[in-house]
Formats: structure tokens, sequence, C-alpha cells
């Protein structure tokens, strides 16, 4: 089957006729609160930085407690329901909307989630009813691990604080997450094997050692070793899947949690170009060639990712039309 992409210059064009006659996505809250869907009248959603989450019992949001009545499955598990949204986030403050975002991340994770599932688990249910691009996304709700699995196979160039390249390059830190970086490290280049580098979920999140995790009781370490022997694998699967099409996995960031049987499996997005970085591979190897020849001074690999949006990030500012 052959599949026709569009140009730069369609791409362009249609984001720009969308954003100039389509009216502003209905927030989720109105739409609930709408008595649109008869069953959710008078819940209260929980906003995320990339999807809006429904579900029963009681849940915080800026420091307001809030409670839903119970939301379960004929089956009698606990439901969640998440709604992708056109919002991007970078350093944690949501910076404003992307059309089609929505249903590009919905079709990426689902894309995904199909590679990974045998290996890493899924929360989510299989709606027949629902395509690829559906925005909704029903699973179990989970009893979250606190913290962002986040694995690293390059340095990446970050101005994310918690990233490598800022711990090492900038702050000029050798250990790393628990991991003691080999000298002659370059900004981009390969690590010497896929680095475990978890961050917590607090307000500004931090990277930590896998022992804070333990010592603050987050999860065990028999429940970090299982999550990341699951993690490394499926990592593997998904980069020799992109290898042979040319993309290079840099890093990911998955989360997890415990289902009602005291499972840990993935939860939320998998592999998208909001949780992970991808570069093309022949243009890597070929800025590779070139460096080694003198050509030029550091690489820097076309990507794929929201890497860019980070690059015009200013303190809590949003971005105007033109940029988003």
């Amino acid at each position: 089957m052959s599949v026709d992409f569009l140009t730069d210059i369609e791409a362009r064009r249609l984001a720009e006729d969308f954003v100039a006659h389509e009216p502003p996505a209905t927030p989720v809250q109105e739409i609930i609160d709408s008595g649109e869907i008869p069953r959710l009248k008078g819940y209260k959603i929980k906003p995320g930085k990339v999807s809006d989450s429904i579900f029963g019992g009681r849940f915080s949001h800026h420091d307001k407690e809030y409670e839903n009545p119970s939301l379960y499955t004929k089956f009698g598990t606990s439901l969640r329901l998440m709604v992708r949204t056109q919002r991007i986030s970078t350093h944690n403050k949501n910076r404003g909307e992307i059309p089609f975002k929505d249903q590009i991340l919905a079709m990426n994770h689902h894309f995904m989630r199909r590679i990974v599932r045998a290996i890493i688990g899924t929360s989510q249910y299989d709606v027949p009813e629902l395509e690829d691009s559906s925005v909704v996304v029903a699973a179990e709700n989970l009893s979250m691990v606190m913290f962002e699995n986040v694995l690293r196979a390059y340095a990446a160039k970050s101005t994310t604080a918690t990233s490598l390249y800022q711990a090492h390059f900038v702050r000029n830190e050798r250990w790393y997450a628990s991991h003691l970086l080999p000298e002659g490290l370059i900004p981009n280049g390969p690590l010497p094997y896929v680095m475990d580098t978890p961050s917590t979920k607090d307000e500004d999140d931090k990277t930590v050692d896998p022992g804070y995790l333990f010592a603050k009781g987050i999860c065990t370490q028999q429940e970090y070793k299982a999550i990341i022997n699951a993690s490394l694998v499926a990592f593997g699967a998904v980069s020799q899947f992109l290898g042979q099409r040319n993309i290079i996995l840099v890093d990911t960031k998955t989360e997890h949690g415990r289902t009602l049987d005291g499972k840990i499996v993935s939860m939320d997005e998998l592999y998208t170009l909001d949780s992970s970085r991808f570069w093309l591979k022949d243009d890597y190897q070929a800025q590779w060639g070139r460096l080694l020849r003198g050509e030029i001074k550091e690489l820097n690999p076309t990507s794929y990712s929201k890497e860019f949006a980070r690059g015009f990030s200013e303190g809590d500012k949003g971005y105007a039309p033109e940029q988003s």
C-alpha cells in the first residue's frame, strides 16, 4: 500500500487554513459541564501537560481538592478516560496549542503501543469503534508509580535543566542518576549504553538516583528492576524497528502504574514526538563523517521531537500564533 505524504508547503497551508477558519477547541471541562455526555455530568477533569483525565475518586490540582463519583467498567475495574489536547508544554509550562497535534499524538501513540505492549504492558483498553486518530483513550485507572522513566542512548543537546546535557556539559557533573559519565562525551554523541535516568514528578522535576525512589517509598527495588528491564527491551525493539526506517531513537520517557492485581504496566503515551527524540540516521552518520574530517565543529542532527519548541521558550511566556 502506497502512502502519500504532505510536502512542507502543503502541511503549512493546511495548518494556516485550520487556524484561520476553525473555532478554538472547546475545553474538555466545558464539554463535560454541558451535559453532552450524560454519564460524565458533574465530573471534574484533571488537566495534564498533554492530556486531560477523567476518573473517579479524589485528586488534587493547583492546591485544590476534588472528588468525582466512582467510574468503573462493567467488569468492576476503575476507569480512566484520557483526552488528548492540542497543548504543547516545555519546561513544565503550557506554551499554547498546535493544530492537529492531538490527532497526530494519538496516531503516533497507538502505532508504537502495538510494538511494545507485549513487552511493557499497557493499561489501555482496545475499543474497536475508535480509530487510531481518536483523541479519547480508555484505560484502567492505575495506581501510579510516581516517577518518570527516562532512558537515554545519546547525550542530546537540551535546554531542560534535568537533561544529561545540562548536567554534564553545562554544570560539569560526572555522575548522573548513578551513572559515571565517561570522559570524551560530546554533545549529541552516543552514550556507552542506554542509561536509565529517572525523574521525579514534583512541581519541578529533577533527575535522581534510583536509590532516591526506594528511600522515598516511590517504588521498591524489585519494582524498579522490573520496570527498567522491560523498558530496556522495549527501547531495543523500537530502536531496531526505527533503525530499519532510517530513524534513530535518541531517548524516551514512559510512565508506569500498578493494576488492580498488582501488575506494573505502562500508562499514557508511548514513544511519541512529545515523549521522545528521533533523528534521521543518514543525516547523523553524514555529520559524524564531517566531524571526523574537521569540516564541522559539532553535531546538529535533523530532529523530530518538540525540542524545537524548547529552543524558543522563554520564562513563563506562551507562544504567539506565528510560533505555534
